[in-house]
């Protein structure tokens, strides 16, 4: 937590949080807030790194990161390749967050781990220590931010950790790691700009930083519906803002002006109502105290680093596709949802963090799916011999969720660029070299 000083905040349903750079009030917490970026240095960075990996006691081996010129210009939107539907590179110049594909690929899809060797016989891990790491910007000191991340070693968490490193910035990690997973960021561990911090968002917690992106909250049902008391202190005293305040939404598709419609006393409540607790503490803050906030509405998102056990719909249907058995769809499948990749989701977030606007954003793809249609999509990707059966549905299961993102598109010039489609064949892959390293 940070002190009641003027403060920003954006969060999973954001906690952003940046501070006046007022040099008069000594009780800051939160000082030398730069709202634009301004980075400096090559537009075209050339690598040709090596790490090496300690095995065993006597030997050792070079792996060599063989990679051409990564064209890294973060002043460029160019970020299709001359086909005009393949992405190349992820994020915006407005901001400086261009990042090329294949340097974070090389991070969350390495043709082989970078850390750990994997014995299928035994089934036992050896822990390597890296010798080297990817390369990242060289700001200046006044152009490097200091950035707290809670929940960063999750799912969204840990690629919004990655783009912010790349990036040059120094990031601080604050997670109690209930559903966030230490592996997500193994790669930046005893980085000189990386610090990883065990700490749960309910109890107080000090520290003087530019900007504050509060994610730290579970998501899923499973996890959210497991401590419903936890959840909503997690929301509540964590000060979260909003991930989904629309409940089963009557209006569709969803605006930012759409209050929600949800059962204050269902199995969903400790997380919808907490959120929506979460936003109302938000703005009162704000009004009362002059912090400086920013709102994201998160709408449905996957990719690689998702839970495989977190009862999700992307997860829930590759997993069973991969091992062969049936995807279970609860209700009719006719209930749907919008799903957007994750590097979407972290491009919005960065974005907002950086512009000033203070009323809230949805986040999400627009392009709607039934639950079955996707249930489909995923099989023929992935092993067109499963089958498809149904289940009772949920308590309080939304029937329609879809985001209305005219104001994202208006604000912040945002709009998902990832077809679903290839999002899925990353995720796919994702899971699959999970299971191959024993890890799943």
């Amino acid at each position: 937590m940070v002190d009641n000083s003027p403060l920003k905040i954006i969060s999973e349903e954001i906690s952003i949080s940046l501070a006046n750079n007022d040099s008069d009030n000594n009780s800051s917490n939160v000082r030398n807030l730069e709202v634009t970026e301004n980075l400096t240095g090559p537009n075209i960075c050339k690598i040709n790194s090596t790490i090496r990996s300690e095995r065993d006691n006597t030997e050792e081996e070079d792996s060599t990161l063989k990679r051409n010129e990564w064209f890294w210009d973060t002043n460029s939107e160019q970020i299709f390749a001359q086909d005009g539907k393949t992405i190349t590179a992820v994020g915006h110049a407005s901001v400086k967050s261009i990042v090329p594909l294949e340097l974070l690929r090389h991070i969350y899809l390495p043709q082989q781990p970078h850390d750990r060797i994997f014995d299928p016989t035994t089934r036992t891990i050896s822990y390597l220590q890296p010798r080297s790491y990817l390369p990242v910007k060289s700001l200046q000191q006044g152009e490097k931010k200091r950035i707290l991340v809670t929940g960063g070693a999750g799912f969204v968490g840990s690629h919004l950790v990655d783009r912010l490193m790349l990036m040059g910035h120094e990031v601080i990690v604050l997670d109690n790691f209930f559903t966030g997973r230490k592996n997500n960021l193994a790669h930046w561990i005893s980085h000189p700009n990386f610090e990883l911090i065990r700490h749960d968002v309910v109890d107080p917690f000090l520290i003087e930083v530019d900007q504050i992106y509060h994610l730290a909250c579970p998501a899923s049902p499973p996890h959210y519906q497991y401590n419903p008391i936890k959840t909503v202190k997690t929301s509540v005293m964590g000060t979260i803002n909003m991930l989904e305040v629309y409940g089963d939404p009557e209006e569709h598709p969803q605006a930012e002006t759409y209050w929600g419609h949800v059962n204050p006393i269902g199995p969903r409540a400790c997380y919808d109502e907490g959120k929506r607790v979460a936003e109302t503490l938000t703005y009162a803050y704000m009004h009362q105290d002059n912090v400086d906030v920013r709102v994201a509405r998160i709408f449905n998102t996957f990719g690689p680093r998702m839970n495989e056990n977190d009862g999700r719909v992307v997860s829930n249907f590759i997993m069973q596709a991969l091992k062969g058995e049936e995807l279970t769809i609860y209700g009719d499948g006719l209930q749907t949802r919008s799903f957007q990749y994750v590097h979407d989701l972290v491009d919005g977030m960065i974005l907002l963090m950086n512009r000033d606007y203070m009323e809230p954003v949805n986040l999400g793809n627009p392009d709607e799916y039934t639950i079955r249609e996707f249930a489909e999509l995923i099989r023929s990707e992935v092993n067109s011999s499963c089958k498809i059966k149904s289940l009772p549905a949920p308590t309080d299961d939304p029937k329609k969720r879809r985001p209305d993102i005219s104001r994202a598109e208006q604000i912040l010039g945002w709009k998902p660029r990832w077809p679903v489609k290839q999002g899925i064949g990353e995720t796919v892959k994702y899971f699959q070299r999970q299971m191959e390293a024993g890890l799943i």
